[in-house]
């Protein structure tokens, strides 16, 4: 008898990560949710110390299958069956942003796996048009989306005083200096500017935080009573690919408040306000939103009706689509 068919493969790694940032959610929601054979190292080997088994053991252990799905925009330079997820190019865009080591391989990875690859899929048009102009390839665009766990409903996280939330590492890129100044006007009525988040060590780091209540990484399942106790989000990123958390925030019934720049105002649809990546200019915009409780109702009400059309399902169906039609 023939051999059976084997199954499309998915490239677990970012998914046995322990911390969950946008890479990592997009891992675990399409290993949850398609039925693909995934592949993973054992946990020590999600992160650098695993790019040699991404390079090597995992194209030799997927040789058979049709297609191997690598959603965390790293994947074997050498297979020949690889359809890849690129969340964006920032690496490439700003490389003063990471580690020199970090920057010089992505600099030399990413023109290959795309070149290689079978399909290219990233998460906005502004990422298509990223990769397009650096890396020279057609990306099929997929968005992300939203589990339903994050809602209104969701217990609220207990806090000794009222917040306004910020989920992102402590990381050049995300400009959480910028929110300083409005964490210090915040807190003179006895509001808090909550960051939670760690640091990678990809990045290049983020100092003048003085002012900012740093929680560090928090577990998943804590996520959404954090983003529905909120009394606002605020995302000031220089550069998003796309940005989940304001998607899961406007789930939450959180009013967002994101940076006017790259992906977010693609992704916040015209639910969020939107403003430059300035300290003047966040401060002035949160500080004014708390203070008008007509505005958040509006804001809330539209981040609900826009968070409605993201989903998971959604996301693993479109991306089925693509490597169905990329065997």
């Amino acid at each position: 008898m023939p051999p059976m068919p084997r199954p499309v493969a998915i490239d677990a790694r970012a998914a046995v990560r322990p911390e969950l940032g946008g890479v990592e959610r997009w891992a675990r929601e399409l290993c949850a949710r398609l039925p693909y054979e995934a592949v993973a190292p054992p946990p020590v080997l999600s992160h650098r110390a695993g790019h040699a088994w991404e390079q090597v053991v995992l194209p030799l252990r997927t040789a058979r299958a049709p297609v191997l799905l690598c959603p965390a925009n790293l994947a074997p330079v050498l297979a020949r069956n690889v359809v890849v997820v690129i969340h964006d190019a920032a690496a490439l865009r700003h490389p003063g942003w990471y580690s020199g080591l970090y920057a010089a391989w992505q600099r030399r990875i990413l023109p290959l796996i795309a070149r290689r690859a079978l399909r290219v899929i990233t998460v906005s048009e502004f990422s298509r048009r990223e990769l397009a102009e650096l890396l020279g390839v057609d990306a099929a665009v997929v968005p992300g989306g939203v589990d339903e766990r994050f809602t209104p409903a969701a217990p609220p996280a207990r806090r000794p005083r009222p917040y306004v939330l910020c989920v992102a590492s402590h990381t050049a890129r995300k400009n959480l200096g910028a929110l300083v100044p409005a964490a210090q006007a915040l807190a003179r009525d006895g509001v808090d500017l909550v960051v939670a988040g760690g640091h990678r060590p990809q990045f290049a780091a983020e100092g003048g935080l003085d002012g900012l209540t740093l929680v560090g990484h928090v577990p998943d399942d804590e996520l959404p009573g954090l983003y529905a106790g909120a009394e606002a989000f605020v995302l000031p990123s220089h550069y998003e690919g796309f940005g989940l958390p304001v998607l899961e925030a406007m789930a939450a019934g959180t009013p967002v408040v994101a940076a006017a720049t790259t992906a977010l105002p693609e992704t916040c649809g015209g639910a969020a306000r939107l403003v430059e990546p300035e300290p003047e200019a966040l401060r002035e915009a949160l500080t004014t939103l708390l203070g008008d409780a007509t505005e958040r109702a509006r804001l809330r009400e539209l981040g609900l009706a826009h968070a409605r059309s993201f989903t998971w399902e959604r996301t693993a169906r479109e991306v089925d689509a693509v490597v169905r039609t990329s065997r």
